[in-house]
């Protein structure tokens, strides 16, 4: 028993406990990096199927409607693939990287841009939508320039 609690007391050291957490951040995202290409494969499916019964089954004039979805289908994969990266990129440097979650989020803003249907949304929700797009645009330049300078 007095083995049990020596060990406990120095598994609650800082370094071991940090030692330990770091661990388990590492095993966290590989397994989301797995998880992350599973939704990545299974989208390029889905892409590929509605791609497929699109293409041969709409007329010609409906498919400008479809497009948008299709569009909307492209930038998901996308940012699929930048989360993945900002995944990656984590367990490469053990740092999340700043900019890479930015630009994952501008793609995200531009997704819901392109795909908005006007006729269903109200001025505000534009305007939120330009705020947000302009508040990420002036981060990442931000963040840009000062990397450069260093």
């Amino acid at each position: 028993m007095r083995k049990l609690f020596q060990r406990i007391r120095e598994a609650s050291k800082d370094e071991k406990f940090m030692h330990l957490v770091e661990k388990i951040e590492v095993i966290v995202s590989k397994i989301l990096s797995i998880l992350m290409l599973v939704v990545i494969f299974v989208a390029i499916i889905d892409l590929g199927i509605f791609l497929y019964k699109e293409l041969f089954s709409t007329p010609y004039a409906k498919f400008n409607t479809t497009l948008f979805k299709i569009f909307g289908l492209f930038l998901n994969i996308l940012i699929a693939l930048e989360i993945l990266e900002n995944i990656t990129g984590y367990l490469k440097k053990h740092v999340l990287q700043v900019e890479l979650v930015i630009v994952t989020s501008l793609i995200a803003v531009a997704r819901k841009i392109i795909i908005l249907d006007l006729d269903k949304v109200s001025g505000i929700d534009i305007i939120g939508l330009g705020i947000a797009l302009l508040s990420l645009s002036i981060s990442y330049w931000i963040i840009r320039t000062t990397n450069a300078k260093h």
